[in-house]
């Protein structure tokens, strides 16, 4: 489900939200999940239910995991055990999305710069990274500046720190924000449908220049650049 690339104008550079984009970080996260629902004495949940929820942070996993709402008096001490939880096995199945190793190997030798701008905070996205032995050459992060997607500063700052135009990168996003951080920023847009949608998300109505359902569609556009 692409849109036709010829009519995109090649990126100098091209600029990565990692969680459901690059990395699939989801079985991590599913763990820590169940973990928490197990220190509760609960049954685990299916990991489709929790992989929907994973673009929406720990808080969202918290509510699905204990059924807290952000208000109940338990929900920040959950949080912080989910999180800890987290942090102790960030890597132990996540992976690069299929395909997409090889455009990174490929970038790095053409010295083509790359980046990834993440809603995750550095002390797991750093970890995760270095595990998976992935070097970009700019990296922004939820506590790195005052503000977040889907505000376009950290894109705009990723893109200031790679010294290139942002009308001259691409940002490849699973999430609404991303993609209105994109076009607020003045980039290429992308959106990619693999990643963490809830029921009843449509990716075909966020706001993005390019569509593509799967991490090798997506792969394969990038290494014909």
């Amino acid at each position: 489900m692409t849109s036709h690339p010829c009519i995109i104008p090649v990126p100098r550079a091209v600029l990565f939200d990692l969680d459901g984009t690059l990395v699939d970080t989801a079985p991590d996260l599913a763990h820590a999940t169940n973990a928490l629902r197990q220190a509760h004495a609960l049954p685990p949940l299916p990991y489709d239910v929790i992989r929907a929820e994973v673009s929406h942070g720990g808080n969202a996993l918290v509510t699905l995991a204990l059924g807290y709402s952000i208000e109940h008096p338990e929900h920040a001490v959950a949080r912080h055990w989910l999180l800890e939880a987290y942090g102790r096995n960030v890597a132990e199945a996540s992976r690069i999305f299929e395909g997409l190793e090889s455009v990174l190997k490929r970038y790095t030798e053409q010295s083509r710069p790359w980046g990834i701008i993440t809603n995750k905070p550095r002390r797991y996205a750093e970890p995760l990274l270095k595990a998976l032995k992935l070097v970009p050459d700019v990296l922004l992060c939820a506590d790195d500046l005052p503000v977040k997607k889907p505000d376009p500063e950290p894109l705009l700052e990723a893109a200031r720190r790679l010294n290139v135009l942002p009308e001259e990168c691409w940002y490849i996003g699973d999430h609404q924000r991303d993609m209105e951080a994109a076009m607020a920023a003045g980039m290429t847009a992308v959106a990619v449908h693999y990643g963490y949608l809830r029921d009843g998300d449509d990716p075909m109505q966020w706001p993005a220049h390019q569509h593509f359902d799967t991490p090798s569609e997506l792969a394969a556009m990038l290494l014909s650049h």
